[in-house]
């Protein structure tokens, strides 16, 4: 698959629970994120191409939450290193100003240093 990624993923330290907005369904973990996408690892693939809701469960010490709201579009889905599970590309169509700011805040809070 082709990079077409402007910003650098950081992966994480943190793997917030993510969730179908409307049916209340954990969907999978957070596996890096960045203000524009993120990466989910589940135990089902996932359709691509499809945009719903989804709700990210953050913790105090990242913000007031417990979620952060947003609409995304799924644009990859892969088989995982582990042969039981997949991973998905999300790119974030739709957030909160507010939202997004506490993406920002995960991934200074909770990812792996570059350096």
């Amino acid at each position: 698959m082709k990079e077409r990624r402007r910003t650098k993923r950081r992966h994480l330290l943190y793997y917030g629970r993510v969730y179908d907005e409307n049916i209340q369904k954990l969907l999978g973990y957070l596996v890096d994120i960045t203000e524009r996408g993120f990466m989910l690892l589940s135990e089902e693939p996932y359709p691509v191409g499809v945009t719903q809701r989804l709700k990210l469960e953050v913790t105090e010490d990242v913000g007031q939450g417990p979620y952060i709201n947003f609409s995304v579009r799924s644009i990859w889905c892969e088989p995982d290193i582990d042969p039981s599970h997949f991973d998905t590309g999300f790119e974030i169509e739709e957030i909160e100003p507010a939202d997004r700011e506490l993406i920002s805040i995960i991934v200074e809070k909770y990812g792996f240093r570059d350096n």
